[in-house]
């Protein structure tokens, strides 16, 4: 579980952050439309989404459903049994089965679970090519394709995005070994109103779990 989580934030599909030494590619149409998504979500007091992760190689052969909030860089995110929060400072994963919690400071390899990295690392990482448009689950979105300006184990990420609401529907990430992983988004909900603690972890509510924190 642990090495989903690790894939999963930000993402498991995880879009690494290398630096801008390298020369980049980016087609103005992907730019326009990864940049008003990421307009769209930076505009909102808070996102929720449902979603789908899927694994496997080559294809997808396993599927587990999760949940995530967002709030500016804070985010709660709660799959297969794990619950994981950034509170702006510190990741906090919270594992009930197993009556553990760690919690420790994200460092510079570290990519939070958020649509947000996804839509900003195109622009420091990868080339980004406009395929053009792909019906997904009955639904015309636009295909957009990265491919990584310096090695980092992946072969390509692939972004699908309903252009007309702004919104990031599914992706890909495809690695040099052939390992498939996906998120498909659903359910969006925007601007509710959250409780405060949302994104904040409440150590007393578990004084019966063992805490780590590295």
């Amino acid at each position: 579980m642990k090495k989903l989580l690790e894939k999963t934030t930000l993402v498991g599909l995880s879009l690494f952050t290398f630096g801008l030494s390298f020369a980049q590619k980016i087609d103005q149409k992907s730019q326009s439309i990864l940049d008003a998504v990421t307009s769209n979500y930076k505009s909102k007091k808070n996102t929720y989404f449902k979603f789908t992760y899927g694994s496997g190689s080559g294809k997808v052969t396993k599927a587990e459903t999760g949940i995530f909030y967002s709030s500016n860089d804070k985010y709660k995110l709660k799959i297969m049994g794990i619950e994981q929060i950034f509170d702006g400072s510190k990741v906090y994963n919270i594992n009930d089965s197993d009556k553990e919690v760690t919690i420790a400071k994200p460092n510079d390899s570290d990519v939070m679970f958020s649509p947000l990295s996804y839509l900003e690392s195109y622009k420091k990482d990868y080339n980004v090519t406009y395929v053009g448009k792909r019906n997904v689950s009955g639904k015309s979105l636009d295909y957009i394709k990265m491919t990584p300006v310096k090695e980092n184990g992946l072969s390509q990420v692939n972004l699908y995005v309903n252009s007309a609401q702004n919104k990031l529907v599914k992706l890909e990430q495809i690695a040099t070994n052939n390992q498939l992983a996906t998120i498909s988004i659903s359910d969006y909900k925007e601007n509710q109103n959250l409780s405060s603690n949302v994104f904040s972890f409440d150590k007393a509510k578990y004084a019966k779990y063992l805490i780590t924190e590295l």
